[in-house]
């Protein structure tokens, strides 16, 4: 089938997955935090863990998992209550940090490895109540049925790729070397701000809503 034939929708989810990816949120400030503290690999695998999580939501929105997950009370909070404990976790763990930058600004004691990265990333979007309702109004009201499951996995492509170049560009710019010579000397305020910050997240999704 030609491709021209869903252009239109194509073009309505390249904007909406642009849009979904720079609005402020849980998976911003983690790729933040990772950059300053942890340095510019770490920001920039934990984009990648985000990349690769967005296919958990592709994949169950073509099999039209998520209608029964926002319905089912069980399955959404399962979803809801492990994301918000995740990021409550993480949020402590920054708040309550002993760690010390070194001359290069990078979290001497505790940097991430490419793994621990990745999976920060992937955990932080893949239990995100909040990206499980993006994916299930995308593919219940912009994304025709009928839409062939190769044209869906396009549009998951597009919305990976949206979601990796932007949160790359956010960790370049949280890792730049001005910018963390500037962090460097406030580190410990900015890691109680962040670690609370994150904490709020969790609780906030602790209250979201599959109404």
């Amino acid at each position: 089938m030609d491709i021209l034939n869903y252009l239109p929708e194509l073009i309505s989810v390249s904007v909406i997955a642009i849009f979904m990816a720079i609005s402020p949120g849980v998976d911003f400030i983690m790729i933040s935090r990772n950059s300053m503290f942890h340095g510019r690999q770490s920001g920039l695998y934990s984009a990648l863990g985000i990349g690769l999580a967005i296919w958990i939501h592709v994949a169950y929105s073509i099999a039209g998992l998520a209608i029964i997950i926002s319905k089912s009370i069980v399955l959404f909070s399962l979803i809801k209550y492990m994301g918000a404990a995740y990021l409550i976790y993480i949020g402590y763990k920054t708040f309550t940090s002993k760690s010390k930058l070194s001359a290069e600004g990078v979290t001497s004691e505790a940097k991430l490895s490419r793994f621990g990265a990745v999976k920060l990333g992937f955990i932080t979007n893949a239990l995100n109540p909040k990206t499980t309702l993006f994916f299930l109004s995308l593919f219940t009201q912009v994304v025709n049925p009928s839409t062939p499951v190769w044209v869906q996995l396009l549009y998951g492509l597009i919305i990976c790729l949206a979601h990796v170049v932007w949160f790359s560009i956010v960790s370049l710019f949280f890792s730049h070397p001005a910018l963390v010579k500037k962090f460097n000397t406030h580190k410990q305020k900015i890691e109680k701000v962040v670690g609370s910050v994150l904490i709020g997240f969790g609780v906030k999704v602790a209250l979201t809503s599959n109404s």
